[in-house]
């Protein structure tokens, strides 16, 4: 190491960089005995002539199914497309034991959505500038946890 650091800005998409960063945390993370289990899960949703309706995108997080992406296309919407996208994604977090799924949306999305799916309100970035609220949204499998 040098007494010299240089911070840069990689412009588009390195996967070897991002890569590289996840090693050093999972690194951390394995020390103290908390790997990072990275497993991601692809869900899709299409119609009986193989056409994508929607999908999910989702990752294991120390015990938690990280919903990172759901997205139904206009023309599915309002038919519980992303309802059965959801379901489908908490069995299998169910299945391997995880505490429950959380994730993120903004306020010109579907927070009503996620909460008539069960899950519960656990924090908002404030609006400014007329910028849109972003929201975290859980849902726990059992009550043993401190979740709400």
């Amino acid at each position: 190491m040098t007494d010299t650091i240089q911070i840069s800005v990689i412009a588009g998409e390195d996967k070897e960089f991002y890569d590289a960063t996840v090693a050093i945390l999972d690194e951390a993370a394995r020390a103290l005995e908390k790997p990072f289990d990275g497993e991601t899960v692809q869900v899709r949703a299409e119609d009986g002539e193989g056409r994508l309706l929607g999908g999910l995108v989702g990752s294991a997080v120390q015990g938690w199914f990280h919903v990172k992406l759901l997205a139904v296309s206009a023309h599915a919407r309002n038919l519980g497309v992303g309802a059965k996208l959801l379901s489908r994604a908490e069995d299998m977090a169910r299945a391997k034991g995880f505490v429950g799924l959380y994730l993120d949306t903004f306020d010109f999305q579907a927070p009503r959505f996620y909460l008539r799916e069960g899950f519960t309100e656990i924090g908002r970035l404030p609006s400014i500038d007329g910028q849109p609220q972003r929201i975290w949204f859980v849902k726990t499998f059992d009550n043993s946890g401190s979740a709400p």
